[in-house]
């Protein structure tokens, strides 16, 4: 069965005859007088059957033995962290989610965990890196805010070699145009908020495995005692929206490729970073391990920092706001969204190509751009 018919069909419990399952809202379900489970289930943060739907959806996606489903990519991030050893080592690649770098700088250390932040697109500071020791790898492909595709396979199989793990965050790929599992990862990370609910209007996060089944047993753990669960209404949301993921994403990639192209031509763009142009740095890379170059785009301005934010200011389709993976098309400017600490470049945009016209958001992009 191909993979865009299992996020339809997998799963297919229906009740009473229902083509649309039902929301199981329930906070507690009914066991035995000796606390035995009746019906699978026993307490909304243990476990939902709309959670384990989700999972079992997400699961077959992406060709996993299991996956865990939380409240947010956060909460997913955090809990893979936490099952880790005091002592641990880990290596994140430098372009780093913003709220995970400061996870990572302000948190893991209390937890007894070594982090270290190096450029994993260089071989050379993978092996000093690799060298060293290292338990987990984490990184974004492509990144966020720069783009930047990693080697996951050439990364997996150094990580490998040292009896390292790599967790590779796949939201903005989403499992349509990369597969970072068959690739050698041992996790895929998403932020479900973004493409796999896909109209801005629910949040979750989701840890997806291959390997050892305990992974699951230590990730369920931690967010029964965390409380990093899902809610049953946005557990149903969010297997509606994986239903349309496919479809929506071949619009997506579409629309972003001539909105790339076309942004390459504007004499106002000093850069452009997108995967399948081949001006990107890791356009061969891109080309072996994505099939289409995903819906993110962050382009550079030649004026500078005002420059790019008289350019967000004038937009009318593109809405200024944080997020991506929805319908409508939005922009950001990533250095102000993130503040003073932020490792962006002051002249970058980064805009979520949504499913609107193509012509129509190019045509708003150059009408907001100056002139050169």
């Amino acid at each position: 069965m191909h993979h865009d018919t299992k996020a339809i069909h997998i799963p297919a419990r229906r009740s009473q005859g229902a083509v649309a399952p039902p929301i199981h809202l329930s906070t507690t379900f009914e066991h035995g007088p000796a606390g035995e489970h009746l019906h699978g289930f026993e307490y909304i943060r243990s476990g939902n059957p709309n959670v384990d739907d989700l999972q079992e959806r997400l699961a077959a996606i992406e060709g996993a033995d299991g996956a865990v489903a939380f409240g947010s990519g956060m909460a997913a991030g955090a809990a893979v962290l936490a099952t880790l050893k005091p002592g641990s080592t880990v290596v994140f690649h430098q372009d780093l989610y913003f709220d995970f770098r400061t996870l990572a700088q302000k948190v893991l250390p209390n937890w007894g965990l070594r982090c270290q932040i190096a450029d994993l697109t260089d071989p050379s500071e993978r092996s000093r890196m690799f060298a060293d020791g290292v338990d987990l790898v984490w990184l974004e492909s492509p990144s966020n805010p720069l783009i930047e595709v990693l080697d996951i396979r050439a990364i997996s199989q150094e990580a490998a070699a040292c009896n390292a793990d790599v967790l590779v965050d796949g939201t903005f790929a989403t499992p349509v145009v990369q597969r970072p599992l068959d690739l050698g990862a041992t996790y895929v990370l998403h932020s479900l908020t973004k493409y796999m609910g896909g109209h801005s209007d629910v949040q979750g996060g989701s840890i997806a495995y291959r390997g050892d089944p305990s992974v699951a047993d230590g990730l369920v753990e931690t967010r029964r005692l965390t409380g990093g669960v899902l809610s049953p209404f946005n557990a149903w949301l969010i297997s509606r929206g994986l239903q349309t993921l496919y479809c929506r994403m071949e619009r997506h990639c579409r629309n972003a490729q001539i909105v790339a192209e076309a942004l390459e031509t504007h004499t106002a763009v000093s850069r452009v970073r997108y995967p399948h142009l081949p001006s990107h740095p890791n356009f061969d890379v891109a080309q072996s391990q994505m099939s289409s170059g995903g819906g993110m785009i962050s382009f550079e301005l030649k004026g500078g920092r005002d420059t790019a934010i008289d350019v967000a200011s004038n937009l009318k389709l593109f809405t200024n706001a944080t997020s991506l993976g929805g319908v409508e098309s939005l922009v950001e400017h990533r250095a102000s969204v993130e503040g003073a600490k932020s490792t962006a470049p002051q002249n970058l945009l980064r805009v979520s190509i949504g499913l609107e016209n193509p012509e129509d958001l190019v045509e708003d992009l150059f009408a907001a751009m100056p002139d050169r």
